[in-house]
């Protein structure tokens, strides 16, 4: 190649010919070389996108159903063929429920493995520390089921395809309103941007609906002793007590409940669905009530039930809400990267932007100008070891 400059620069019309062919061809060396080596994400034949999940840890039973969801959407998209000729190979990372350590994951996906997109996280905390690495990096990163107003104000790359606290929190307002509860206790976890977020929402709503908040009280994730809290709640004669916190509490906190006289329904959010929540509190939560995201196995839709027998035909059980969002963030962003002009950051970005009435098996999911999905949301009653529908709300019918 040195000998091909020095000639052409002797004038050589010939010379200058080979010397332009020998430059497109280690041009064309290079960029091969490039996307082989994974530095974009994508390759001939793989398109690279990152999860990142609490698989052990707190809230382990959360990230490891969102995970099967997400698998379960991976799969079906290799076994169709993949993307534009593309294989779909997800690379997922365990943050073990910890805030530091989900930045971590998400900065190791975007810098060393070099993912087009992220999916994640369910909690608010964490998807928040994960969203500010997406946002710096301009990588698209969809949250299935984080709902903290917040999450998606991190910036333009982060979005998200269920509902906010916005909703829920006056979801559980009405609910109680038309449950004919006059008074209500909050019981919040101060290290939860969600449990905060979701007891500010309930606290204008139900205050809004002509209802009044008794007392509010707190506690922290990871204690274990809350009847001093239960009977400050107590005291006040509250109709029914909101506890907006995460399923590893609530067991206890419904128990000690008990013990200490306050025998009304508690009310919850999303943070409630999982496996280990009834067997945590026995028969504490009987009758109590949670609002969740619109899944349920009892739901007849041809494409929600079609996920529910391939999921359990995969898993051996049945899913979740929480594996379900998982599924419809992974097929809402394999449809986007389908769509999208450019396959870069700010071109995933603009697809994913541009979603509108994706058939997902959580109902259909538009996503808005500030990148969440208005949904509607079921209310559940417990009973014995089941959650069982007990109502339905759209976003018309609590203001949204």
């Amino acid at each position: 190649m040195l000998h091909l400059i020095k000639r052409a620069r002797q004038g050589s019309s010939l010379t200058r010919i080979y010397l332009a062919c020998a430059l497109a061809i280690l041009s064309v060396a290079l960029v091969g070389c490039k996307d082989k080596s994974g530095t974009t994400g994508i390759s001939s034949t793989e398109i690279k996108v990152g999860e990142y999940a609490s698989l052990t840890g707190d809230t382990a039973t959360f990230g490891q159903s969102t995970h099967l969801g997400i698998q379960l959407a991976i799969d079906e998209t290799k076994a169709a063929g993949g993307v534009n000729g593309k294989t779909i190979t997800l690379i997922t990372e365990d943050d073990a429920s910890k805030p530091d350590q989900a930045q971590s994951a998400v900065t190791k996906l975007i810098t060393q493995d070099k993912v087009v997109a992220v999916l994640g996280e369910v909690a608010s905390t964490r998807s928040m520390r994960g969203g500010s690495v997406c946002q710096q990096n301009q990588v698209p990163m969809i949250s299935p089921s984080s709902t903290n107003p917040k999450v998606t104000q991190v910036g333009t790359y982060v979005f998200r395809v269920c509902f906010t606290d916005d909703f829920q929190g006056a979801v559980d307002a009405q609910f109680a309103h038309d449950q004919g509860y006059k008074k209500v206790a909050i019981f919040k976890d101060l290290k939860s941007d969600y449990s905060v977020g979701f007891s500010d929402v309930f606290a204008r709503a139900f205050t809004k609906l002509g209802g009044a908040i008794t007392t509010v009280q707190s506690y922290q994730s990871g204690d274990t002793d809350f009847k001093a809290q239960l009977n400050s709640l107590k005291a006040g004669n509250p109709d029914a007590v909101l506890v907006p916190g995460y399923y590893t509490e609530m067991g206890t906190i419904a128990r000690q409940a008990k013990d200490v006289g306050l025998n009304v329904p508690l009310l919850g959010g999303d943070g409630w669905d999982s496996p280990e929540l009834v067997p945590g509190a026995g028969t504490a939560l009987e009758g109590s009530f949670f609002a969740d995201h619109y899944f349920s196995t009892e739901l007849k839709d041809p494409a929600t039930q079609a996920f529910i027998s391939a999921f359990k035909a995969k898993n051996g059980k049945d899913p979740d809400a929480l594996a379900a969002l998982g599924y419809d963030a992974a097929k809402v962003l394999i449809d986007a990267i389908k769509r999208a002009k450019t396959m870069d950051g700010p071109g995933i970005r603009d697809a994913i932007a541009e979603t509108k009435d994706f058939p997902g098996v959580t109902g259909k999911i538009t996503i808005d100008a500030n990148r969440n999905a208005k949904k509607s949301a079921l209310v559940y009653q417990i009973k014995g070891k089941e959650f069982k529908v007990f109502k339905t709300y759209t976003p018309e019918q609590v203001g949204q």
